[in-house]
């Protein structure tokens, strides 16, 4: 059995993302890495930080990103999938590069990838989701956060990156265009992992999250439209992240790789703990919408945690 990790990225560490972590998580598990790094700015030492590594699991490709050609946040897709194109392996793991694994959780991992690779209706393994919030210690469970998500995939060729490459579908007879695509695409048949993905992506300090962001927009909404949000300063100053004490506190152990990165956690007196609930940023946060905390409140309280009209895009096997 023959286990592949990939990822994909741009201006990683500029932006905050700890990638180098997220591949120390899985590199004992996996038998190559391939990581794709897209045209970064000269000021981007993303590719010195996986060299540092100084693995021969892991293999580097340039590519150059097009979000004319691939809008509407597809480019990640498409790099996606030109990532999983340069795996050799039977399972297929992916990681965001904000995505960590739990070194507890390697060994029933490999278990899983082993006892279900003759197991052909299993086409994936899902993940279940720690989403932390503005430090290390605050999580969001609320409506908009998904739980569960693909992160292991067979070697198909059908498969692809599907959307904002959030997750997977099997794609027969795909353009390599249109990942946003909903007609003529299969949900995967997946198992369930038992493993946690830890998500950094909302951990950064501030005044960074607002680069983030407007980046992320960028690939999403397109230059011009980001200059029209620009001209109304939704990513001007610092990021507020809510009162956090309104939200979970996480109790356990973080992944061993994020202790040098946690190290650098320097932005508590820009975190709020009193005050309102909702961030007061001008671009408003999904589930600081009154639609979503109403939703949220009725999921906690009245549902015992079901999510109402939960979108899962897999069907989970009992296996």
């Amino acid at each position: 059995m023959i286990i592949s990790g990939f990822t994909m990225g741009k201006n990683a560490l500029k932006l905050y993302y700890p990638m180098k972590q997220s591949v120390l998580s899985i590199l004992p598990l996996v038998d190559e890495f391939i990581v794709v790094l897209g045209n970064s700015d000269a000021d981007d030492r993303t590719r010195a930080e996986i060299e540092s590594i100084g693995s021969e699991k892991i293999k580097i490709t340039d590519t150059v990103w097009d979000i004319e050609k691939y809008p509407r946040g597809m480019e990640h897709a498409h790099q996606t999938d030109l990532a999983k194109s340069l795996c050799r392996g039977d399972w297929l793991f992916y990681l965001q590069s904000d995505e960590v694994i739990h070194e507890e959780d390697l060994p029933m991992i490999r278990n899983r990838c082993a006892a279900l690779l003759n197991d052909k209706d299993v086409e994936g393994l899902v993940f279940n989701y720690i989403h932390f919030w503005g430090d290390y210690d605050h999580f969001q469970n609320s409506h908009c956060w998904y739980r569960k998500e693909i992160r292991i995939i067979r070697n198909l060729p059908d498969i692809h990156s599907w959307e904002s490459a959030q997750s997977f579908r099997r794609i027969p007879r795909f353009d390599g265009i249109h990942y946003r695509q909903k007609e003529n695409t299969f949900k995967l048949k997946v198992a369930e992992a038992g493993a946690r993905v830890f998500h950094y992506g909302w951990v950064r300090p501030p005044e960074i999250m607002n680069s983030k962001i407007r980046s992320f927009s960028i690939n999403h909404r397109g230059v011009k439209m980001v200059g029209e949000m620009e001209k109304k300063d939704l990513f001007g100053g610092y990021f507020d992240f809510g009162n956090l004490n309104k939200i979970p506190v996480y109790a356990g152990s973080h992944p061993r790789v994020m202790k040098e990165w946690m190290d650098r956690f320097n932005w508590k007196d820009k975190l709020r703990f009193t005050g309102v609930r909702r961030s007061l940023n001008k671009l408003i946060s999904k589930h600081d919408r009154p639609r979503y905390v109403i939703i949220s409140w009725i999921e906690k309280n009245l549902l015992f945690g079901a999510r109402l009209g939960e979108f899962k895009n897999y069907i989970l096997l009992k296996r």
